[in-house]
């Protein structure tokens, strides 16, 4: 049974716009790997795609492609699939019709992560980003590209291999993901998206020697201080886009070890966290811990529940990472330490040593738009669960937090006149770190009292064996400053 995802990235609407009729029905599974439709892998063509493709030559360039990627990866796809290019304004518009607003759950997340602030609602911050950013999806044997232009049909090889890798995932193992959370999401779209990046990279050495292939101009990786003067939020896209930075490593590294096989093998027993993603050494062995959290509220405040539960996230490293590069806590480019597979380097001494994390989310009982947090943190050791609080108090001083001498031992506070405003205490014991936000001093013992024990036993995070139901669409893929192939 394949496995399936709880995250929809994108609004499963209808798209206009130049369409390839794919021929699911009669599609040919009975033939020699490498040859799909009327074409072949080695197929020669003689029409020029840089002034654009016709209908038809799309379908043949699709085709080959589809031929191309069964060589590489050697999978056969069991069914075509089905290419629609259409225009970003009409994406955008598609977007701005399915648009809500986030859950107070949802705001006090990204807010107490410092990558969202409390004036500004977290879906319309994912949707301005990804409504610029989309260049193509892929969902149920349907491609969707994003193209400046939708009435001339150019096609970028790496973002067309992408996807169709995606098909083939699905055809094969499902795309679809088991975990809830942000850093469980991040995790398995590292094995999907790692796949889907590194399929093009052996894709690519073919080119010229052995394929004649499209031409495919990509722009060059940014740095660090290119990527903040970009017009959407840096942070929240270092989060979205880690799968696709470390995801090609990651899947390189399980290559190394045995082959498509061992890739193979990992769809049955994807990665836990976005740790061992970044750190594929720790793949499979080490998985996550969970960190209990209970509840201590008191004097209006209560847990945000679902189904009768205290709601809970757990974050993860890599978007650790994203919330002090974002504030300036960490000072390097993000190009530094990157990999020949990777542009970005999402590793860092303050987040190196996590090894799980847990965030509650409370709201005053008298007015639900009043909402604050409690997260505690799991470190690998007692020096690690130091460093990531002091790196998390210098992100505190760089938001115009000041410390509270009279209220007790690590409180700070941000004024109210400036982004993430509200009170913070920061606490360690052992190997754990304990942040409690909330709007005003006096509600951080309301919400979570002080000196409470951070250390609670670790327990290995199981992965969950359940029925699930079926569906969605794999992530987008990213405008981004450096070479990636097309949530």
């Amino acid at each position: 049974m394949p496995r399936v995802g709880l995250f929809v990235v994108l609004a499963l609407v209808v798209l206009s716009g130049c369409a390839v009729p794919g021929t699911s029905d009669g599609f040919d599974t009975d033939r020699d790997l490498g040859y799909v439709g009327d074409y072949a892998h080695d197929d020669v063509f003689a029409f020029d795609a840089s002034d654009g493709l016709t209908e038809s030559q799309l379908e043949a360039v699709t085709h080959r492609t589809m031929a191309r990627i069964e060589v590489v990866r050697g999978l056969k796809y069991e069914r075509d699939v089905d290419l629609e290019i259409v225009s970003r304004d009409e994406y955008r518009a598609q977007r701005a019709s399915a648009r809500g607003n986030g859950s107070a759950f949802r705001n006090e997340v990204w807010r107490g992560v410092f990558l969202v602030d409390g004036e500004t609602d977290v879906d319309r911050a994912f949707d301005d980003l990804y409504a610029d950013s989309v260049q193509g999806y892929y969902v149920n044997d349907r491609i969707v590209i994003v193209a400046d232009d939708a009435d001339v049909i150019r096609i970028d090889r790496r973002t067309l291999v992408h996807e169709l890798t995606h098909a083939l995932q699905d055809q094969h193992f499902g795309i679809g993901r088991e975990s809830e959370t942000i850093d469980g999401l991040r995790a398995e779209n590292g094995l999907l998206e790692g796949e889907a990046g590194y399929v093009p990279d052996r894709y690519d050495r073919r080119c010229g020697a052995a394929w004649q292939c499209l031409p495919d101009p990509q722009p060059t990786a940014a740095s660090g201080e290119a990527l903040t003067r970009r017009p959407f939020n840096a942070g929240l896209f270092l989060s979205i886009y880690a799968p696709y930075a470390a995801g090609p490593p990651f899947v390189a590294d399980l290559h190394d070890r045995g082959g498509w096989d061992t890739i193979d093998r990992a769809h049955d027993d994807p990665p836990r966290s976005t740790a061992q993603v970044l750190h594929p050494e720790r793949y499979p062995e080490t998985a996550p811990v969970a960190v209990e959290l209970g509840d201590r509220s008191s004097d209006g405040w209560e847990p945000v529940s679902e189904g009768g539960e205290p709601r809970t996230e757990t974050i993860g490293e890599a978007t650790l990472f994203a919330t002090l590069w974002a504030n300036g806590v960490v000072d390097r480019p993000l190009t530094r330490g990157a990999g020949e597979r990777s542009p970005y380097n999402y590793t860092h001494p303050a987040t190196a040593g996590w090894v799980g994390d847990g965030l509650q989310v409370y709201r005053a009982t008298d007015d639900a738009d009043r909402t604050g947090h409690v997260w505690r943190l799991a470190w690998d050791s007692s020096a690690d669960a130091s460093e990531f609080a002091d790196a998390y108090r210098r992100l505190l001083e760089n938001r115009g937090a000041e410390r509270v001498r009279t209220a007790g031992d690590g409180i700070y506070r941000i004024p109210d006149d400036e982004s993430f405003a509200g009170a913070y205490r920061v606490a360690v014991t052992g190997d754990r770190v304990e942040i409690v936000g909330a709007p005003t001093v006096d509600a951080l013992g309301a919400i979570h009292p002080a000196g409470t024990d951070t250390r609670e036993p670790p327990a290995a995070l199981e992965a969950a064996d359940r029925p699930l139901p079926a569906g969605p669409p794999s992530a987008p893929t990213p405008v981004t400053p450096a070479p990636v192939a097309a949530p």
